[in-house]
């Protein structure tokens, strides 16, 4: 049974909105990004005053801002500082905080759309033309980008009267680089330009990324009078100093530091945030071993070196101190197993778990699990209410974990494509026990969508039986494994196609099955695809 979304009425602009694709999580005060940190008072001075006289048009008349650094250096949260300033200014259009690894944050095929969605909603002056760009154009939604930023964009923007809204508008996109799709990602940015001719309103487009080629290549192709960039690598060393030597008294005052220590952690971040935050974390979760771990990071290394193999030493540290205990030579390397499990699939998931959704799916027992996760809290934002959805801290621990270069300990290193096929087989086992026909009880063949509860859903489909359906193409195609006849993925499709596409209807993301599809049959055996012809 496959249950049909019906129209919606062309003249509920409410209902016309939800025709768009949304990113829930994208925007910056989404519920999950609440406890993430703005800049602290009297840090990032000279960095936030310069994007303030930018996007307030103070005698600079470029509609774009490219603030760029490497990994770690405080972009995102100088973002989520700027997005809330403006945001309580009423002068915040609309923000995208980009996350490899996060369901439809990780990709540009939500983006325009998310966006409109935000505007629509802060400027009720807007919400009509974009509305009436949805009705008339209701495949919007599976259009280019160019005709989504024509359509979603521009038209409805150049209607506006000038005092519609305080002028300029202020667009924030964070961790472009986390955007896969080298094409995309330059596509965007060529879309942007042509900001820069709305009229009588003012866009403002705030991006944040690591400089990574493909970026670099779409703003060298972009004339400078439409752009201008900062370098956070570039702003003077002992700004930054002061800065993070700010964040260190903050974050470890009950030490009551004297201003040595202060001055060598400092030090040793050389320039990066990120280290800072980190060893932070490490020292505080110490708890009765604090002091012990303060004293390893003040004297181990060498100061002022490499900043990245700091942090990788911090990573290493966490994670062997994770399992450490009274256990003999195999118990310690099934903990590492088990480990390495766990961890990987948390930094490869493509939208994060809570911690009991997640040891559902791997099927492991909670006990161990939540033993290995609870050691883990400097490097992973882990909810007290195992329902809540397990979080990374930064991007650069997955960096870590998954490349052999930094990660030189065989026990910790985690092999992604290996982690993607284990991820693939746990999805589909979870499946094959989960599906059956009309899984709701809805005992209605021709039920219409509209007329099924989300409660209902989710009393029948747990996030662990959601996430699986979405990704488990996703996974397959990532670990690169070569499919076969009658393994298990061609048992699945046999015997819960048809149950796998109902899923899809029921949680309202028929739109997200085609592209499943598409996949699949990219990389599926001739033999396979005679059982999606049948069906």
């Amino acid at each position: 049974m496959i249950i049909w979304a019906c129209r919606r009425p062309a003249d509920d602009s409410h209902l016309l909105l939800k025709l768009l694709p949304y990113a829930a999580q994208a925007a910056f005060n989404t519920a999950d990004k609440q406890h993430d940190p703005l800049c602290l008072q009297d840090t990032r001075v000279d960095v936030l005053n310069q994007i303030r006289a930018w996007a307030d048009g103070v005698d600079d008349e470029r509609c774009i801002f490219w603030l760029n650094g490497m990994a770690g250096t405080g972009k995102s949260t100088i973002a989520r500082t700027i997005a809330q300033e403006y945001y309580n200014r009423k002068r915040l259009g609309a923000s995208f905080f980009f996350s490899r690894g996060a369901e439809n944050r990780s990709h540009a095929g939500v983006f325009f759309t998310t966006i409109a969605v935000q505007l629509a909603h802060i400027l009720i002056a807007l919400k009509q033309y974009i509305c009436t760009a949805v009705d008339e154009h209701n495949d919007i939604a599976g259009r280019r980008h160019r005709d989504q930023w024509e359509h979603l964009f521009l038209q409805p923007l150049s209607k506006l009267m000038a005092n519609s809204c305080q002028s300029p508008l202020i667009l924030v996109v964070d961790a472009l680089d986390e955007c896969d799709g080298d094409d995309d990602v330059k596509g965007i940015l060529q879309l942007f330009t042509e900001a820069k001719s709305l009229k009588p309103i003012q866009l403002r487009i705030f991006i944040t990324s690591r400089p990574e080629i493909p970026i670099r290549l779409g703003f060298h192709d972009m004339p400078g009078i439409l752009h201008r960039d900062l370098v956070l690598n570039n702003v003077p060393r002992e700004i930054i100093d002061n800065d993070i030597s700010i964040y260190f008294r903050h974050e470890l005052r009950d030490f009551e530091l004297s201003p040595q220590i202060i001055t060598c952690l400092t030090e040793k971040a050389c320039g990066l945030f990120i280290w800072a935050a980190t060893a932070c974390r490490f020292i505080k979760n110490g708890k009765l071993a604090s002091s012990k771990r303060l004293s390893l990071i003040v004297e181990g290394g060498k100061n002022g070196r490499n900043p990245e193999k700091e942090l990788d030493q911090i990573y290493a540290k966490i994670l062997s101190d994770s399992i450490r205990g009274d256990y003999d030579e195999d118990e310690i390397e099934e903990i590492y197993e088990l480990s390495r499990k766990i961890i990987g699939a948390i930094v490869n998931l493509f939208n994060p778990l809570s911690a009991a959704g997640l040891f559902e799916l791997l099927n492991e027992p909670r006990l161990e699990g939540s033993r290995i996760l609870s050691n883990l809290h400097s490097v992973l934002v882990v909810p007290e209410k195992t329902v809540y959805p397990i979080r990374l801290l930064h991007p650069s621990f997955r960096d870590f974990l998954l490349t052999k270069k930094r990660c030189q300990d065989p026990k910790l290193w985690v092999d992604e494509k290996q982690i993607h096929l284990d991820l693939t087989k746990n999805c589909l086992w979870l499946l094959s026990n989960k599906l059956q026909r009309d899984i709701c009880g809805l005992h209605n063949p021709g039920a219409l969508m509209a007329n099924v509860g989300s409660d209902r859903v989710g009393q029948f489909l747990s996030p662990e039986v959601q996430y699986a359906c979405l990704f488990w193409v996703q996974h397959l195609q990532k670990s690169g494994a070569q499919l076969h006849d009658d393994d298990q993925v061609h048992q699945f499709l046999r015997e819960h196609l048809l149950h796998w596409l109902e899923v899809f209807s029921l949680i309202r993301k028929m739109s997200e099955v085609i592209l499943a599809i598409r996949l699949l049959e990219s990389i599926m055996p001739v033999s396979y695809i005679s059982i999606l012809v049948v069906y």
